[in-house]
């Protein structure tokens, strides 16, 4: 049996009241926002035959896709449970219809780009991730201290700076214009990259800039390298709140590499042809920290494609509400000096 298995399933809730027949039953007001576990929804609906599977049905929380190996076991918890108190599930009342299997039509967009789970198979030289580098509670709590500071809106997303600003416009810093050191709800944060096994010079960075980004679902990030003029050589991105997909392209040597937009919010994904590059990808679960260092951050560009769900090793994953990004960098002092010239605004 499938007990909520790594993003959400492929049903739909179907049209009218008196939905298709099907083996899989779409429960309203039940889940784990109202108290069942999945293993709990199963263990009553199972009462009625085999369960294949229980999934969430969104990111409520409070409704649940019930899949059945038999059509007629759906047939039979239906006309038990529908708008009927159940004693097993605290008397709740449940609305239930049968729910249609449907494959979401944005699937196909990965399947060109195979997916990597770990920085070892994305093959970047100096690209790295770290897998629960923060706990839940951590996460929440650097939620709560962000969602209480003011946001600045941009197109699609809104930011936050701490220590220095970071000028879309000029897509560089003011290093005349310093905001402070940054917020000490991020020391814990600090400390711990600070602990990190030295990585390419990385951990003995001071990191001095701090900028948090939120992502409403479905919005993403065109491609583009962090400006070698703005920022030194490494950088840390934490991801909270949900999951993404993000691709980094290398584009042949003497291709007229594109320039990044304004904001870097656009849904401008695929300048150029596919040839004048390679791609990667990876998948970056909430609380996991990635670093861009070396030819990872100067030569590759990175983007998150504008997608709701995403494929990931064969599993549909959609993507939450928002996901909110901590992205830490040292504002660079002094020249760039780098070996990717073609990348590099100070060295063209």
């Amino acid at each position: 049996m499938q007990i909520g298995k790594m993003g959400l399933p492929q049903f739909a809730r179907p049209k009218g009241q008196d939905g298709e027949s099907s083996p899989n039953l779409y429960v309203a007001n039940c889940g784990p926002a109202v108290g069942h576990s999945f293993d709990t929804v199963a263990s009553v609906f199972s009462s009625f035959g085999e369960v294949k599977g229980v999934y969430a049905a969104d990111e409520s929380g409070a409704r649940v896709i019930v899949s059945y190996i038999e059509e007629s076991s759906a047939q039979e918890a239906l006309k038990a449970l529908n708008r009927r108190p159940c004693p097993d599930l605290g008397g709740r009342f449940l609305h239930i219809q049968y729910s249609i299997h449907q494959v979401p039509k944005q699937v196909h967009m990965n399947n060109s780009n195979p997916v990597a789970l770990v920085a070892s198979e994305v093959n970047i030289p100096g690209l790295y991730l770290w897998h629960d580098f923060i706990t839940a509670t951590e996460e929440e709590e650097l939620l709560a201290e962000v969602d209480d500071r003011p946001w600045k809106s941009l197109a699609k997303r809104r930011v936050q700076h701490y220590g220095y600003e970071f000028l879309y416009e000029t897509r560089n810093v003011d290093t005349r214009q310093h905001m402070g050191e940054l917020p000490s709800f991020v020391s814990p944060i600090l400390e711990r990259i600070s602990s990190i096994s030295d990585v390419d010079g990385a951990a003995n960075m001071d990191l001095d800039q701090l900028t948090v980004n939120e992502y409403p679902s479905g919005v993403g990030l065109s491609p583009h390298i962090d400006t070698h003029s703005a920022f030194e050589g490494s950088i840390f991105s934490l991801s909270l709140a949900g999951p993404c997909i993000m691709e980094f392209r290398r584009y042949s040597e003497g291709v007229s590499v594109p320039e990044p937009v304004s904001g870097t919010d656009s849904k401008v994904e695929n300048p150029g042809s596919s040839s004048n590059f390679v791609r990667r990808a990876i998948y970056l679960p909430t609380r996991s920290l990635l670093l861009l260092s070396g030819e990872a951050r100067y030569a590759w560009h990175h983007y998150i494609p504008h997608h709701k769900i995403d494929l990931v090793k064969d599993s549909v994953v959609r993507r939450g509400s928002r996901r909110v990004s901590f992205t830490f960098r040292k504002v660079r002092k002094g020249p760039c000096k780098c070996e990717f010239p073609q990348c590099c605004d100070l060295q063209r």
